[in-house]
C-alpha cells in the first residue's frame, strides 16, 4: 500500500511495498529514496521535496501506519471534503478558481462529519442544491505553506450526482468565476490546467 502526497506537482510516496506504479520513480536519478524511519530522515525528505532538482520521492518502511503517523506529525493537518459531481448526461462539473480548473471542495468544520462537509461545500461553491452522494472515491494529500505553518491538506472525495437540472452559480467570494459541465471525451484540455491531485481524482473516476 502507499500514500501519495503532492509537494506542488511532485509526488512523494509513503509505502510499505514498491509496487509497479512506484517502481519507475526508483530508477530516476532525480528521485529521492529513503528507507530509514527517524526524525532526521523525515526532515531530509521534506527538505529535498522542496528542491527544484527533485522530481519525486519514495519513503519506504515496512510499517506504513507508523510511517504515516510520524510523517504527518511534522505538518499542520487540515481536512477537507469535496465532490466529483456528474449529471444525467454523465458530464463532470468543473469550477474555475484562482486561475485553475478544480473540483469543488472545502475545509471541515469542527464536529462536522466529512461526508456532510463535502456535500455542504459542493452546494455552497456551485449553487446546486439537489445533490446526493453516491460513493467514496479516494483521499488525496498535498502540502503548502501558510505563513509560518507547513500545511498538509487531506481531501476526502466523493462521487456525487446532480438529481435535478439546476443552473450552477459560482461562489465568487471564494474566487470561483466559472462553472462548466464537461464530458469525459472533452476533459483532457482541462486536466492540463488543474492540480495533480485533482487529475488523480478525475482519472480514478474515468478508469
Amino acid at each position: 500500500m502507499y500514500i501519495k502526497i503532492f509537494f506542488d506537482s511532485k509526488p512523494l510516496f509513503l509505502c510499505d511495498d514498491v509496487k509497479e506504479n512506484i517502481e519507475p520513480y526508483i530508477h530516476r536519478e532525480d528521485t529521492i529514496f529513503i528507507d530509514e524511519l527517524n526524525a532526521h530522515s523525515i526532515k531530509t525528505i521534506i527538505n529535498e521535496m522542496q528542491q527544484e532538482k527533485v522530481h519525486a520521492g519514495v519513503f519506504y518502511h515496512e510499517d506504513l501506519k507508523k510511517l504515516k503517523k510520524d510523517f504527518f506529525k511534522k505538518f499542520t493537518l487540515i481536512k477537507a471534503g469535496g465532490g466529483l459531481v456528474i449529471n444525467d448526461s454523465n458530464e463532470i462539473l468543473l469550477i474555475f478558481r484562482n486561475g485553475f480548473w478544480d473540483l469543488p471542495k472545502g475545509k471541515l468544520e469542527p464536529s462536522e462529519a466529512i461526508e456532510n462537509c463535502a456535500l455542504r461545500e459542493v452546494q455552497e461553491e456551485t449553487g446546486l442544491n439537489s445533490i446526493t452522494i453516491k460513493k467514496n472515491l479516494t483521499t488525496t494529500y498535498h502540502t503548502y505553506h501558510l505563513g509560518t505553518k507547513f500545511i498538509l491538506k487531506e481531501s476526502h472525495w466523493y462521487k456525487m450526482k446532480a438529481t435535478k437540472n439546476e443552473n450552477p452559480v459560482p461562489q465568487t467570494d471564494e474566487g470561483i468565476t466559472e462553472i462548466n459541465w464537461v464530458h469525459a471525451k472533452n476533459i483532457e484540455p482541462y486536466l492540463s490546467k488543474t492540480y495533480p491531485s485533482v487529475v488523480d481524482v478525475i482519472r480514478l473516476y474515468l478508469q
